[in-house]
């Protein structure tokens, strides 16, 4: 953390189909070598096969994966004398959002279809159907929260 001044955060673009910020973050995040376009591409392919696949608009059901896939608490190391506890926190507005992106696009990756875009449609419609492998990661990030509240004192 700077101890001077405070850190700005950068202001990201929205993208340029949708117009929206969180697209543009997911992008970001689907990025491989800083070929952005070659990633806009899988993502608006993804879009086109959710529209083919679902009678609901594609972003709507980007944004409730999204929404699905968000962590409300995670546990955290703290030492403690000699010992190591996972203490259960709440997870921050940015945070749940950089760890639901994160999730979503490892699991795309190691999804087994032909392409990315067939990859990262499934995994999306999964996540806004409450399924796949991002919602699980999520319920055991929830679960081990849950086993470890009785240290939750060492929060601080």
């Amino acid at each position: 953390m700077a101890r001077k001044k405070d850190i700005v955060k950068r202001v990201i673009s929205p993208d340029p189909r949708y117009g929206d910020r969180q697209v543009a973050k997911f992008v970001n995040g689907l990025m491989l070598d800083g070929k952005k376009s070659v990633a806009l591409g899988v993502f608006y392919g993804a879009m086109d096969l959710i529209s083919e696949r679902v009678e609901e608009e594609p972003l709507a059901v980007f944004k409730s994966a999204l929404e699905n896939v968000k962590p409300l608490v995670e546990v955290k190391s703290r030492r403690v004398g000699g010992a190591t506890y996972q203490v259960p926190i709440e997870v921050l507005p940015d945070r749940k959002m950089a760890l639901a992106i994160r999730w979503l696009i490892n699991y795309t990756r190691a999804r087994g279809e032909k392409s990315m875009s067939q990859k990262l449609a499934a995994e999306l419609l999964d996540a806004a159907s409450k399924r796949g492998n991002a919602i699980k990661k999520r319920e055991d990030t929830h679960k081990m929260a849950e086993a470890n509240k009785a240290f939750a004192h060492y929060r601080w």
